[in-house]
């Protein structure tokens, strides 16, 4: 299991809405989570807010 995994497992109610407040342009399909879809997350967070798969997950990281 990956940090990613391990924090959004848990967290991600919390992860989301910090995730809202920092990007407001995110919308509630682009944060859309299912349980070991963290790549699919990932994706579309790359290409909506147009940051590198580890830029992103260090982001996650942070929160």
């Amino acid at each position: 299991m990956t940090a990613l995994e391990n924090k959004t497992k848990g967290n991600w109610k919390n992860i989301r809405g910090k995730l809202k407040a920092k990007y407001g342009e995110l919308t509630d399909n682009d944060l859309a989570y299912t349980e070991g879809q963290e790549d699919q997350l990932i994706g579309r967070l790359q290409k909506r807010l147009g940051q590198s798969q580890d830029e992103l997950k260090r982001t996650i990281d942070k929160l």
